[in-house]
């Protein structure tokens, strides 16, 4: 039987495009013991304002040598200032209210230390509970991969017996698709093109913002707006 992987860093609120991959796979690995990048979308993301898209930050402070899975959130406070911020640009949109409960939960019901554990518990639970994806989530720290760079990421693919590995379009850069294929794996380079447009607040319409601003928008709909649109069938009325 097939099976296909993702193996990718956690992300703090991603955009659909992530969910996009999360929802391709039978197993996504979370890959958190790996460098921390600063500057990326390990420990930020991007909310639509009236002024455009405008980052979030969790403050992790500057230190690179560490894995992503070793970082340490800085101070408390940043959760009621983001929850503050997603208040402020989406409260009026029409399906707010709809998770409303389930964010709060995250920003004000509890208090986070580790923000591979914070990516995690966000990214899971988004894509469970409010997209109905039911792929299966491992860590990578579970498998024991061994090597450096790319040596080390198919070591991974293959102790997660896979035999096919899906990526994103930016690891062409590194990727030798030959080594796969000695492998065994199959690898396919995931398309992002083509999204479809859905009411957004504040235009011009912006596909590069957090998954938030799919939610807050189309509710229940969002799935089709992520992966659904390629299986033909109108928009949802």
């Amino acid at each position: 039987m097939s099976k296909t992987v993702v193996i990718l860093q956690s992300s703090y609120i991603p955009w659909k495009g992530y969910f996009d991959l999360v929802h391709d796979a039978s197993l996504f690995v979370f890959y958190d013991d790996v460098q921390f990048t600063k500057n990326d979308w390990r420990n930020r993301n991007k909310v639509k304002t009236k002024n455009g898209a405008e980052w979030i930050t969790i403050p992790v402070g500057g230190g690179t040598a560490r894995l992503i899975n070793e970082v340490e959130i800085q101070e408390g406070t940043w959760q009621a200032k983001h929850w503050k911020t997603i208040q402020y640009n989406y409260a009026k949109c029409p399906y707010f209210s709809y998770y409303r409960e389930f964010f709060e939960d995250v920003y004000l019901g509890r208090q986070w230390s580790s923000l591979s554990k914070l990516n995690q518990h966000l990214v899971c639970s988004i894509s469970v509970e409010l997209l109905g994806i039911d792929t299966d989530f491992r860590d990578s720290c579970e498998f024991h991969a061994v090597g450096k760079k790319l040596d080390r990421l198919l070591d991974l693919v293959i102790k997660t017996d896979a035999d096919r590995y899906i990526s994103g379009p930016a690891a062409k850069e590194y990727i030798d698709p030959e080594q796969f294929a000695n492998a065994g794996v199959e690898l396919v380079w995931k398309d992002y093109a083509g999204y479809p447009e859905y009411p957004q607040r504040y235009p011009p319409f912006e596909h590069g913002v957090s998954i938030l601003d799919l939610l807050f928008n189309v509710g229940p709909d969002a799935p089709w707006y992520i992966w659904g649109w390629r299986e033909g069938g109108s928009i949802p009325a």
